[in-house]
């Protein structure tokens, strides 16, 4: 049997599957295909991308596929550097080219939907299936179920026209996975790693739970549809990262959650679970020990009133997390909105006061700078437009709580701010109207933050000068090399000059955009730069760069000193 899974890519508020990150959906999935019987070699993987490239093979590989798994879903909206979610029509020209078994799934259950401001339609209303069945819960789980015994044990009780041990889609029952089963399944397909484009430099994003805990969900939000959390055992979390470092992985974030640190809280009759430090003390020691040479391991969402709530529990996690990880981490907190009328109306979580302090506990130990030239760990910080209850009052509380966190100099890794995607069972769908009725409100405001308070932050967070390790340039464009660090949340860091792509370079800061940075190689090779990079290094007008320039070769720092006025004040940025 030849199983094909095609990643579309998705992007959730607990999970990110867009390269260069791997999803564990795909992961799942091969892990449930292989307990089925199916080896290896008969488990496939592409990603849109690939697929669009068309490289030899590809199209036949799906005609051939007895089993056609496509995974997809956008549930919050994305601007990425080099990939592209799959879209509707690509699904069905996929469909129509399949002659095997052909399944969709994963948050494109919810609906389908790639801006916001926009209410999503229904999967099967955005999307012409055809002969495929969509997953209505997880697709892992179908996929599994799909099976009347294991693959390879010989012929079907089905019809002709199935492939042998597969049952017909339309009789197999919808439902969730376990965490038994995942268990099992996240190490059986940790070799999917070997498949992806980017390997070995993609980052694995790890799950420790997902669902949510709250009596009370926000208005916005697609995670209640999981249920209540469902915490993975430490154990099976740290299995499944030894299975995928034995398999070349190095790049890890535990971002599979909506809070990592109420992973595994307990209930103590408060607004959220109350922390167990211990538990992330095991599981953070736990990936160290199975992946000893990893290279990063970061994290992203983290509720603010947890910490605001329980400061002293949170504390500790946060020194475990800064003793176990790799600097220039994120703690993504979901604030959306500063107004307290709109908190209100939407059911959301910490007031801007909570939020205020969770900020200053996150500055207070993870502001120092790392390894890497970024701080150990900052706080990231999520806004959402088109609330109910949203006024033109909204977005200067909005304004004015990041100016207030700019002027106390504290430090955020981001500001998003995002429209709200309105999905079918939450309870803004059909009544987000405000997102239309703000858009160019939205717009003014959006590029205010960006001009006043990103660009400052951007500045303060990585000073000129700063050096930062491992950016892996990714994409040429216009001249320029543009790159990031492996990591959460990277900073888009833009060369002028065209570096070999897929390769890692330490750079140095040279100027700032609102949301990225000019850097260039560090230390700067003076006698092979061209007089763009020169111009770019610190401190050195263009006249003096024009002048270096024209000087070169150097045959020495001696000499490079000796005959460049400006030399002490450069030469560190200088290789020779």
């Amino acid at each position: 049997m030849k199983a094909l899974i095609i990643d579309g890519y998705v992007d959730e508020p607990a999970c990110l599957g867009v390269p260069p990150y791997l999803s564990p959906y795909s992961r799942y999935i091969a892990g449930a295909l292989r307990e089925r019987g199916l080896s290896e070699k008969e488990i496939h993987y592409l990603t849109i991308d690939t697929l669009r490239e068309n490289p030899p093979g590809t199209g036949e590989l799906i005609g051939k596929a007895d089993l056609l798994v496509i995974i997809a879903g956008m549930t919050v909206p994305g601007k990425y550097l080099r990939a592209s979610p799959i879209t509707p029509g690509e699904i069905e020209t996929i469909f129509r080219v399949a002659n095997g078994v052909k399944v969709i799934g994963g948050p494109v259950r919810l609906g389908f939907s790639n801006q916001g401001g926009r209410a999503a339609k229904g999967a099967e209303n955005g999307i012409s299936l055809g002969e495929a069945v969509l997953a209505k819960m997880d697709l892992e789980a179908f996929v599994y179920d799909l099976f009347e015994r294991r693959a390879g044990g010989g012929g079907s009780d089905n019809s002709g026209s199935l492939p042998a041990g597969l049952k017909a889609p339309e009789s197999v029952d919808h439902r969730f996975r376990t965490t038994a089963e995942i268990g099992r399944w996240g190490p059986k397909g940790a070799f999917l790693i070997r498949q992806h484009p980017d390997y070995p430099y993609c980052m694995c994003e790890l799950e420790t739970y997902r669902g949510c805990g709250r009596r009370v969900h926000c208005s916005f939000c697609t995670e209640p549809f999981y249920g209540a959390s469902d915490y993975r055992p430490v154990e099976d979390v740290v299995a499944e990262v030894s299975a995928l470092y034995s398999h070349g992985a190095r790049y890890f974030r535990i971002g599979r959650q909506p809070d990592l640190f109420s992973y595994h809280g307990t209930d103590a009759g408060g607004p959220v679970p109350k922390p167990m430090p211990e538990v992330l003390e095991k599981l953070y020691q736990g990936i160290r020990n199975s992946a000893p040479e990893l290279s990063v391991l970061h994290m992203d969402n983290a509720n603010p009133i947890t910490l605001a709530t329980y400061p002293e529990e949170s504390e500790q996690i946060l020194k475990t997390i800064i003793k176990y990880h790799t600097s220039g981490d994120v703690a993504a907190f979901g604030m959306e909105t500063a107004d307290p009328k709109v908190l209100a109306a939407n059911s959301l979580k910490a007031t801007s006061e909570e939020v205020f302090d969770a900020i200053k506990l996150v500055n207070r130990l993870g502001a120092g700078c790392g390894a890497n030239g970024l701080p150990e760990i900052l706080p990231g910080i999520n806004f959402v437009h088109g609330l109910m209850g949203e006024t033109k009052k909204t977005f200067q509380l909005n304004y004015d709580f990041l100016l207030q966190v700019l002027d106390s100099g504290l430090l955020l890794r981001r500001i998003n701010i995002r429209q709200v995607m309105a999905f079918p069972g939450t309870p803004i769908y059909g009544r987000d109207e405000t997102a239309r009725k703000h858009k160019k409100l939205f717009l003014v405001y959006k590029e205010q933050v960006r001009k006043n308070i990103d660009l400052p932050m951007l500045r303060r967070v990585v000073p000129e000068g700063t050096v930062l390790k491992d950016v892996m340039c990714e994409v040429h464009y216009r001249g320029v090399t543009f790159g990031r660090q492996l990591g959460s949340y990277p900073l888009l860091v833009g060369i002028p000059a065209l570096m070999p792509l897929r390769k890692f370079t330490d750079i140095t800061v040279t100027g700032h955009g609102m949301r990225s940075i000019t850097g260039i190689p560090h230390p700067l090779q003076i006698n092979a730069a061209s007089p763009a990079l020169i111009r770019e290094i610190p401190g050195v007008s263009r006249k003096a760069a024009d002048s270096i320039a024209s000087g070169v070769p150097y045959a020495s720092r001696e000499d490079f000193l000796r005959r460049v006025s400006e030399g002490k004040k450069i030469i560190s940025f200088i290789g020779i």
